[in-house]
């Protein structure tokens, strides 16, 4: 097995400011991983975590503030597919999608 996390990564949260993103924010910088920021549409400019976490509108101005190499995504299954698609289109190079209820078609 592959170690796909390590101390280069550098994570950008998607749907940081929702209860389960902030929550396991919280939790994943508690044990150490490097969390250099966070996206939630129309809540750029924000900090969470007392100012230690940007936040901001888009995965791709997040990925270019930060130099983020690494996705995960907490958002309703109902904007996941779009969640992964910009994720994919930001060119971080691991994207994790912990979301409940995903349907997949294939």
């Amino acid at each position: 097995m592959s170690i796909l996390i390590d101390e280069k990564t550098r994570l950008v949260v998607q749907g940081i400011t929702g209860n389960e993103g902030l929550f396991h924010t919280k939790n994943m910088v508690a044990f150490g991983t490097h969390v250099v920021a966070g996206v939630t549409p129309g809540k750029g400019g924000e900090w969470v975590l007392d100012g230690k976490i940007p936040v901001f509108d888009s995965v791709k101005i997040a990925v270019q503030a930060t130099e983020a190499n690494t996705s995960i995504i907490f958002v309703p299954a109902r904007f996941a597919t779009d969640a992964l698609f910009e994720a994919a289109d930001s060119d971080v190079s691991l994207i994790v999608c912990i979301t409940e209820g995903l349907q997949c078609g294939w």
